[in-house]
Parts: C-alpha cells; sequence; structure tokens
C-alpha cells in the first residue's frame, strides 16, 4: 500500500492527531467566534477589505496589457515581444530614472535630447 502522506511536509503523527481531534471535536464558525468572544478576542473585518483593494491595485497593470498580450498566438511570440519592449523601456527608463535632482538643468536637456 502507498504512503497517503508522501506528498506532506508535515509528519505523520501531526496529520493523524489533527484529523482525530476535527473529527472528535467539531466546531461550527459560531462556536469559534464564541469561544473567541470568551476569551477577548475580538475580530474586525475592515482590513480585508483595504487588503482586497490594495490586491486590486497591484494587479491593474497586468490587466492593462492582458488585451494586448490576448493577439499573440503562441506563448513564443510574446516572449520575444516582451523581453524587446522590456529592454527599450529599461534603457530609457533607467536613464530617466537616475537622480535627475541631483544635476542641473543644462546638463539634463542635452542628454535627454542625446538619448531619444
Amino acid at each position: 500500500m502507498r504512503n497517503p502522506f508522501r506528498y506532506f511536509k508535515t509528519s505523520p503523527e501531526i496529520i493523524r492527531l489533527a484529523v482525530m481531534m476535527y473529527v472528535r471535536f467539531p466546531l461550527s464558525l459560531r462556536q469559534v467566534e464564541d469561544l473567541r468572544h470568551e476569551r477577548g478576542v475580538d475580530v474586525s473585518y475592515e482590513p480585508v477589505r483595504w487588503l482586497n483593494n490594495r490586491a486590486e491595485n497591484s494587479h491593474q497593470p497586468f490587466r492593462r496589457r492582458e488585451p494586448a498580450m490576448a493577439k499573440f498566438t503562441s506563448a513564443k511570440s510574446l516572449q520575444k515581444f516582451v523581453s524587446n519592449h522590456a529592454s527599450i523601456h529599461a534603457s530609457v527608463h533607467n536613464y530617466f530614472n537616475r537622480g535627475l535632482h541631483l544635476r542641473s538643468r543644462q546638463i539634463f536637456k542635452p542628454n535627454r535630447s542625446l538619448a531619444l
């Protein structure tokens, strides 16, 4: 017989104990809330909305690129486009992203026109 715990990193004894306690002491959500209330633990669900909003906002740049990616027929052509586009963007971005506030305007303007 094959080992049922072969895909788990936790030891089999701990898994068996957790399953035994789960079967022996079934806890519904209401029971857990009552236990928390007895111990004085108050759970607020307000931060959850903020975290969901933050996750959505961090995902926005990828969402903007999705329609452009849908036009490619293969992953290879997409990868080629992204690598070329990233290298062009990176060279311009890295040039302009250096501490511009540390240079004078007379030095910055000629260098910018040379870069473009």
